[in-house]
């Protein structure tokens, strides 16, 4: 996939587990699963808006482009 998921470093940077952050923001923790594994097909702004917000990071820091285009979208 072009777009690399960082998730989890960024919740054990900020010691928080995936359950308390779906607690959180709102979502399920197989939808949470799904983003982690960076099997998703695509995200709401609003949700990566509330993980910034309670993560105290940027969408940079779980984000990254590889530099890759995906021709099978």
């Amino acid at each position: 996939m072009a777009i690399q998921v960082y998730l989890e470093d960024v919740l054990k940077k900020n010691n928080m587990t995936s359950k308390e952050l779906c607690a959180l923001i709102g979502i399920t923790e197989a939808n949470l699963s799904i983003l982690r594994s960076g099997k998703a097909k695509g995200v709401r702004f609003t949700t990566i808006n509330k993980i910034c917000y309670h993560l105290n990071c940027d969408v940079g820091d779980i984000l990254k482009f590889d530099g890759n285009l995906e021709d099978n979208l």
